[in-house]
């Protein structure tokens, strides 16, 4: 079959790896794509932000499967558009998409359907922030509502703190537009873990789970980026922990959004914080994460095909999904500056050198007179799996010597919780 892919990073650069393994799959077409992907599968141009441009892409290509990987043409209303031609598209409509593009929405939902989740308070206005913020400890979370691109959450110490992050938000400081509303939430502490659910609309099955490093520092320092490596192990949640989330937030979640209206279909990404009383869900991804996608994707076993279609077919409780025993590990390398300012157009230098299992799957790269050249924040993740985690990360390093760009920066601790 044709396969088509939106997007363009390191998320969709490993779903059209893992496609490429699988014999149902004759072509596969990435639209935007990037440099690396370019030689995986055949890249159109594509503006992620205009329907009517993705719209035209998938019509003119006629895939028999399209995969959305971003949350942007998601929460454009994308799979609405292909399901009424009745074309099979992988990923939740618009308004099931709402539990990532409205935190307000997540949070309240969450509260509708007794899902566990930090107390929080949605705020209109800063008159409503100074007058909820009595009811929190003085450290608090400040989150905009909608797609913030990483940069819609501040950990604020005091209320001194939260009160200025609100107004960055109001004012369009922060984000570059002025929020409507925002999320006040207790400040929970404890591990992170992002836990992936396949869902039909009624059904749902858990996959890997997999922890992400947002900071860009090393010991979990500076600030957050859109994640500086990930990895997956067998003993990263045990059976008696998986089979709780599912049962008290991913089945409820489907559960309620059918009740509601509005059957989840595609993959739920839910952020929990690992409490000391127990799990609590710290946000909702509608769509695979990255750098996390690039671990699960390196362990999973099963033809990947199988896993969309189950889910647009309502098959999900049917799948068997077999993983690669033992662990995989990602870890980015950034540009310089990054999550700040940098440039882009540095020549990526010793790609061909890189062997021994590891995958090097492009997230912002470009080509350039026939040379693979840095064109993002995150230009490299280099992905490897093992018999452990420590297996796994040798191998990358190891790669990571052969691979250099100017500016080149990337964290040597990722892992380091499990280690």
């Amino acid at each position: 079959m044709k396969v088509l892919v939106i997007g363009g990073g390191g998320r969709e650069d490993a779903i059209v790896w893992a496609l490429g393994r699988s014999p149902q799959v004759s072509e596969i077409v990435c639209a935007p794509g990037n440099g690396g992907i370019a030689q995986r599968a055949r890249c159109v141009a594509v503006d992620q932000s205009s329907l009517k441009d993705l719209l035209r892409v998938v019509l003119a290509e006629q895939p028999e499967l399209t995969i959305v990987g971003p949350e942007l043409p998601l929460s454009l209303g994308i799979v609405d558009e292909l399901q009424q031609r009745g074309l099979r598209v992988f990923g939740p409509t618009t308004a099931a998409a709402m539990l990532e593009t409205s935190k307000a929405f997540a949070k309240d939902f969450m509260q509708r359907h007794g899902i566990p989740t930090a107390r929080y308070a949605v705020c209109r206005s800063l008159d409503d922030v100074k007058r909820e913020l009595q009811k929190f400890p003085q450290a608090v979370v400040v989150k905009a509502d909608g797609l913030a691109a990483g940069k819609g959450v501040v950990m604020c110490a005091s209320h001194d703190e939260a009160m200025h992050a609100a107004r960055a938000i109001f004012s369009g400081e922060l984000l570059g537009t002025a929020g409507v509303q925002l999320v006040l939430e207790e400040w929970m502490v404890g591990p992170e873990i992002s836990f992936f659910a396949l869902c039909d609309g009624v059904s749902a099955i858990p996959l890997a789970c997999a922890q992400d490093h947002k900071r860009i520092g090393e010991g979990d320092t500076g600030p957050n980026t859109g994640g500086m490596g990930a990895y997956s192990t067998d003993e990263l949640m045990d059976a008696a922990t998986r089979t709780w989330v599912m049962e008290h937030v991913a089945l409820p979640v489907v559960r309620g959004m059918r009740a509601e209206g509005n059957p989840f279909a595609g993959v739920l990404f839910i952020g929990l914080m690992m409490t000391p009383d127990g799990p609590r869900v710290l946000e909702f991804n509608t769509r695979f994460g990255d750098p996390e996608t690039q671990t699960l994707m390196m362990r999973l076993e099963s033809d990947v095909v199988d896993l969309f279609s189950a889910a647009i077919d309502g098959r999900v409780s049917e799948l068997k999904l077999q993983w690669k025993r033992g662990a995989a590990a990602c870890v980015v390398a950034a540009s310089g500056g990054y999550p700040g300012k940098f440039t882009n157009g540095f020549v990526v230098r010793g790609l061909d050198a890189v062997r021994n299992g590891v995958e090097v799957f492009h997230a912002g790269t470009a080509l350039k007179d026939g040379a693979i050249v840095t064109a993002g924040g995150r230009v490299l993740g280099l992905t490897a799996a093992d018999v452990d985690l420590k297996g796994a990360l040798k191998k990358i390093y190891a790669a990571l010597q052969h691979i250099e760009f100017e500016g080149m920066v990337y964290r040597r601790d990722i892992g380091h919780r499990a280690l």
